[in-house]
């Protein structure tokens, strides 16, 4: 079967192509979430490497269609350790010997010039795997994997020997890479891998404010905490209030749907707020199309999972959106404040209002912030020169492992 794109990745070439490239084993305990858009883009997206994907279980086959996937297969009382080390024990929970030395033995199957594994928490729990690996690793870090259980003294050191013993370390912003370097990463391991957007599918639209006052604001993200979702209704009904005509479209899916629905109704907005659910690609696109403004306040929920950089949020500017959000994890390397768009304080609704505000009120302002955001995105963001660099990372991490070795 040949790889296939999730509608929007032409730049990628099919590995029957690139039967000759070099190859990456790429590992990912699930393949692939519905959140994880990102990844696929990474993997299909490549050129000069052939991808064969390691996992331990597919989802979302149609969504995100891939070949080859290699499943690595769990231990008869995996679940059982699970559950003891979880919740009996208080440790983390590691790959047993016995699938560490299947997943070399698979590994030697596939024969990989270097393995890039997704994501940090699932390289801690693959890390007595690392301990026998005989492979140039790569590690990437994409937000809610670099503070995961770093309350427990056994994993923050489990997490320091993981970066440790990596070849190299990726990650999504520099605010994830300030993160792992005090974890314990070495300075000299760590690169920036900014997320690859294909803007041959994201076309710029000039924006304009509606004559009506009939403001379509969006929202698209799975419905979490971190997403800052209810700071977005409490801002909104402000919003509201001087532009009766307004609409708030949140697209997405996830376990708040009741809880926001209620809030919602209490705060008396529900004629204003549709819940559209999950959108595929074409469909969001024509979501981003069809609104002024995007807001996207994301805050850091009581168990530390900071964001990188929201997917939605550079798409949404890709076409031109002017953004609303805030100073959180690494959108500050996405969004200029007062130039591509606002940025305000966590958990601030009166301050992402008056942002909202502002750029109803101000035409020039709106048009400058719309030109801004997709210039923004073409800058640092492109697919077309993320995937180079991530290969030159592949490139440069085997010059390492074998000089290493030398």
């Amino acid at each position: 079967m040949q790889a296939q794109s999730a509608g929007d990745s032409s730049f990628a070439s099919s590995n029957a192509e690139r039967k000759n490239a070099l190859v990456v084993a790429a590992y990912c305990a699930t393949f692939l979430k519905a959140e994880m858009l990102h990844v696929y883009r990474q993997i299909d997206s490549l050129k000069r490497y052939r991808a064969v994907v390691v996992a331990r279980k597919v989802e979302n086959e149609e969504r995100f269609p891939f070949s080859p996937i290699v499943i690595h297969s769990k231990s008869w009382d995996h679940e059982l350790r699970r559950f003891l080390n979880r919740n009996l024990f208080k440790r983390p929970n590691f790959l047993s010997p016995a699938e560490a030395r299947r997943l070399v033995s698979l590994l030697e199957g596939l024969s990989p010039d270097v393995v890039h594994i997704y994501f940090g928490n699932v390289a801690t729990y693959l890390l007595p795997f690392l301990r026998i690996n005989q492979l140039p690793t790569i590690i990437s870090f994409h937000g809610a994997d670099v503070r995961v259980n770093l309350d427990s003294d056994q994993w923050r050191d489990a997490m320091a020997e993981t970066l440790h013993r990596a070849t190299l370390i990726l990650a999504r912003s520099e605010s994830i890479a300030r993160t792992v370097a005090e974890l314990g990463a070495a300075p000299d391991k760590v690169r920036i891998q900014r997320t690859g957007i294909p803007l041959c599918y994201l076309h710029y639209i000039l924006r304009e404010p509606p004559s009506d006052g009939a403001w379509r604001i969006l929202q698209a993200c799975r419905l979490i905490e971190k997403k800052g979702l209810k700071t977005t209704l409490s801002a909104f009904a402000i919003f509201l209030k001087n532009y009766p005509n307004a609409r708030l479209v949140i697209a997405g899916e996830g376990p708040m749907l009741d809880g926001l629905q209620t809030i919602v109704s209490t705060l008396g907005i529900s004629r204003s707020v549709d819940f559209t659910g999950f959108l595929d690609q074409s469909a969001l696109r024509e979501q981003y199309a069809d609104s002024h403004i995007f807001v996207h306040p994301s805050e850091t929920p009581p168990d530390g999972n900071v964001e990188g950089i929201p997917n939605s949020l550079l798409e949404a500017m890709a076409t031109g959106l002017p953004v609303v959000s805030t100073r959180h994890g690494g959108i500050p390397e996405a969004v200029e404040d007062n130039e591509s768009g606002f940025l305000v304080e966590e958990r601030d609704a009166d301050g992402v209002a008056r942002a909202l505000l502002n750029l109803a009120r101000d035409r020039e302002l709106y048009e400058k912030m719309s030109k801004k955001a997709a210039e923004a995105v073409s800058d640092k963001f492109n697919i077309r020169s993320q995937i180079p660099l991530l290969e030159s990372h592949y490139d440069e991490a085997m010059r390492r492992y074998h000089k290493r070795d030398s």
